[in-house]
């Protein structure tokens, strides 16, 4: 079975779970922060094109449409978006959803003023593929935000695993859930086959979407004290969040990166 087909069969059952740590961002701290964080991330412009890849139970269009912009938002699972849509239509946005695959976007060149996805990249089995098919749909000084974290490099390295594994321990004492054990199982067989478990990011993405055509790439190499509630924190410790800001330009060059890793 392809690759792609064994994690939309994972994802479509882990829609109500994931739903619930989108309601706890939405309800605490962390909503204002990623407010914040995407206002000054953004490119220039009232109301803008914005396309969500994998949005899940839709995070991220709740808060662009409360911000005035126009969202389009794409899942690969069924279920994802019908949550997506539920909690769209409770808050009163318009948002249009569609189940599409990230690497093969059924939209016009140039259509989107920003391109936005969060826990997503880990997941994708060409991101060369995907990240050239962002770039065609953005327009000229559209952005690229991408938030992820290295979830499954610890399959490489068996001292980075005991460490995660010692900080979930931790992180459950906090009032981490722990997922089923069939879940965790499958889980970790589909991470240690995906292309970024052995590849250590960002590091990886800036010469690749430098080389596709993006420019102006800017780089936060842990974004944990920013946006990660205090569970978060403990049990991510071995894989902080990370943001990718890249711009679709003429002229290509490095605007920043801040990690002690760069």
């Amino acid at each position: 079975m392809h690759i792609q087909k064994r994690i939309e069969n994972y994802w479509q059952t882990a829609n109500e779970r994931y739903d619930e740590t989108i309601q706890r961002e939405l309800k605490g701290v962390q909503k204002e922060v990623w407010l914040r964080l995407l206002r000054e991330s953004r490119p220039p412009g009232e109301k803008l094109e914005v396309l969500d890849i994998g949005t899940g139970p839709g995070f991220f269009p709740l808060l662009l449409s409360e911000m005035g912009h126009q969202v389009t938002a794409i899942d690969c699972t069924e279920s994802m978006l019908a949550t997506a849509r539920e909690n769209a239509e409770g808050a009163g946005f318009d948002v249009s959803f569609h189940l599409m695959d990230a690497h093969k976007l059924a939209f016009e060149d140039n259509s989107f003023d920003m391109i936005l996805t969060r826990n997503v990249t880990w997941l994708m089995y060409d991101p060369p593929a995907a990240y050239r098919e962002w770039h065609r749909v953005l327009k000229p000084g559209g952005r690229l935000l991408i938030f992820d974290a290295n979830y499954y490099l610890w399959t490489q390295d068996s001292q980075w695993q005991e460490e995660f594994e010692r900080d979930t321990e931790e992180a459950v004492k906090l009032g981490f859930k722990k997922f089923e054990a069939s879940n965790v199982e499958e889980s970790n067989r589909i991470g240690q086959d995906l292309f970024f478990s052995k590849i250590r990011r960002p590091q990886w993405d800036v010469p690749v979407l430098f080389n596709l055509g993006f420019g102006k790439i800017y780089v936060e190499g842990d974004l944990s004290e920013l946006i990660s509630d205090e569970i978060s924190k403990v049990r991510y410790r071995t894989m902080p969040p990370f943001m990718i800001r890249a711009e679709k330009t003429e002229v290509n060059y490095l605007y920043g990166l801040k990690s002690q890793d760069f």
